[in-house]
């Protein structure tokens, strides 16, 4: 297997290491690794297309799955279908270790999450790691297949409007060039020489 690579955003003091791509398991899964600072998780969200499986490896995740709402110790896990309402938060004082599986794999959620890490690196994002520019935040939210729910689901339409504008200025592409080129390119390599 390639060898994992990582990445880090110094706003939310997170880091994700990618176990194996969409591209190494021709599509099958994403594999993921997260530790997840103190008081870090994401907004209730859905993904259209793929499958979302929580595993804790260390400390205690909390999972929000449609209505219900889980603490997972380690070993336990949860699976979110595709397109069900969901979060994770930590909600202790110690970081929390887990691993995520993406079913079927998804390369623009392994792209998103690099983008998403990279503008927090660069400043270019709020205190919450969210993107300060709504086209970043339209662009990511489509590349990743992950849309908000709740009061923000009101967003959705205009977030879809603003990302088709974005691709058509190519702003995707330099995204995508900025914060994942050099790493696909290594990952690929990486596999060629494994071969």
């Amino acid at each position: 297997m390639p060898v994992a690579s990582s990445i880090h955003n110094p706003v939310q003091q997170d880091t994700a290491r990618y176990l194996e791509t969409a591209a190494q398991t021709g599509g099958a899964r994403t594999h993921l690794e997260v530790e997840l600072a103190p008081g870090g998780g994401n907004m209730l969200h859905r993904h259209l297309t793929y499958a979302e499986h929580f595993e804790v490896v260390a400390g205690t995740l909390t999972v929000q799955v449609g209505k219900q709402l889980l603490r997972l110790a380690p070993g336990e896990t949860a699976t979110v279908p595709a397109r069900c309402r969901h979060r994770f938060a930590n909600e202790t004082a110690e970081p929390v270790r887990f691993l995520v599986e993406l079913v079927p794999g998804h390369e623009g959620f392994e792209r998103a999450l690099r983008i998403g890490y990279g503008l927090a690196a660069d400043g270019l994002t709020d205190s919450r790691g969210v993107p300060k520019r709504l086209d970043h935040l339209a662009l990511l939210a489509d590349l990743s297949d992950m849309r908000p729910c709740g009061p923000l689901a009101a967003l959705n339409p205009l977030l879809g409007v603003i990302a088709r504008r974005a691709r058509r200025r190519g702003l995707d592409r330099e995204l995508i060039e900025r914060y994942c080129s050099d790493v696909s390119d290594r990952m690929a390599l990486t596999e060629d020489s494994a071969a």
